[in-house]
């Protein structure tokens, strides 16, 4: 079994499939996939700018797997090829072995091996923060009612993890000569530097909140822009941050602080632009949150699944969630060697991970 699901890893890796520059179309690693999937049904959609889905079906199942295909882009550090998968004693190594074409592998050959109703999604987009394949899959498939994602969670389901949200911030000043008093409040760097401050502060105030084994927000300013030189006042600013809140925190309520958190310091941006939002795990009314978590849990335990810690990292079980479906994350792997040089995976988690598929691929259930 181990040697079919590497035989097909190799194969998967060998499709250029980095994302971006988002250059994935219908053909290639989903011809591969159609041919090796006898039995049954397609459904393959191009919904532009390298994201493609696959839904191929057999029955009429009321649960949906769920793979991505694309992956991050290599860097100078790879030792040799990332596109031809090489076998290195107990792991083998090759881009997108653990995030996540390993898993996708072990889909193939365990829908070889059983013949129950089973839905299995493949995407392309996970990596490029625009789910368009998800989206499309949600609107145009309501009768399903629960989902499992495949991300490295070394083959334990996860029932919880953090939101993204990315923001745009932008200060404006007055321009000038650095010598002048007014220098200190008319910078556009020198407010967003406040800005800055502010935001931590307020960030380090929450870190005793708590969720389902979470603990705290996280925050960070990954870019900084603004000024001319340095004996000029600066006219303009610009910060990009995101914040990973728990799935019980107020999202909106969170934008509002930090746009308004250096007000008692007279600064306020002139634009607080949403660029990208990812909902935690579990998604939906806050309320709900840990009866949404305690759903999965028994989901989990129903399909006799080990169940793991929460994590810090974002996945696409989260819009799942927010759909309605009862959804948790479940693939082989360990999070640490995803996106990495020489990024490899455990066959004994593929191993694994095949087995479970076997026994829930021959467990499925039709839709009444």
């Amino acid at each position: 079994m181990l040697s079919q699901v590497l035989e097909h890893l190799g194969a998967l890796v060998s499709f250029d499939t980095r994302n971006p520059p988002r250059r994935i179309g219908p053909d290639g690693i989903f011809t591969y996939l159609q041919t090796h999937l006898p039995g049954f049904s397609f459904d393959l959609i191009d919904h532009g700018a390298g994201a493609v889905s696959l839904l191929a079906r057999r029955g009429n199942p009321s649960r949906v797997y769920n793979v991505h295909l694309d992956t991050v882009p290599d860097s100078k550090d790879w030792t040799a090829s990332p596109f031809v998968m090489r076998d290195i004693g107990d792991r083998v190594v090759g881009l997108g072995v653990c995030d996540i074409k390993g898993a996708a592998a072990a889909m193939i050959v365990a829908a070889s091996r059983t013949s129950g109703p089973v839905a299995l999604l493949f995407s392309s987009d996970e990596e490029a923060n625009d789910p368009r394949c998800i989206a499309a899959f949600l609107r145009d498939h309501p009768e399903f009612t629960e989902a499992i994602i495949a991300e490295p969670t070394q083959c334990e389901a996860v029932l919880a993890h953090r939101g993204i949200a990315s923001v745009l911030i932008e200060f404006e000043g007055t321009a000038g000569h650095a010598s002048s008093a007014s220098a200190l409040t008319a910078s556009a760097v020198h407010q967003a530097l406040n800005w800055g401050s502010a935001a931590l502060s307020y960030i380090s105030a929450r870190q005793h909140e708590r969720f389902g084994g979470l603990t705290g927000l996280r925050f960070n300013i990954g870019t900084m822009e603004g000024g001319i030189k340095a004996n000029v006042i600066a006219p303009s600013s610009a910060l990009r941050f995101n914040f990973r809140p728990l799935p019980s925190t107020d999202v909106a309520q969170m934008h509002d602080d930090l746009r308004d958190v250096a007000s008692d310091r007279d600064i306020t941006p002139v634009r607080y632009t949403k660029t990208f939002w990812g909902p935690s795990l579990p998604a939906g009314d806050i309320a709900l949150a840990e009866d949404r978590r305690l759903l999965a849990r028994d989901l989990a335990e129903e399909l006799d699944l080990p169940i793991g810690n929460a994590v810090d990292f974002w996945t696409e079980a989260s819009l799942f969630s927010a759909a309605g479906l009862t959804a948790f994350v479940f693939g082989p792997g360990d999070i640490a060697q995803a996106h990495t040089a020489d990024e490899w995976v455990l066959k004994s988690q593929l191993q694994t991970y095949t087995e479970h598929l076997i026994r829930l691929f021959d467990a499925g259930t039709e839709i009444q």
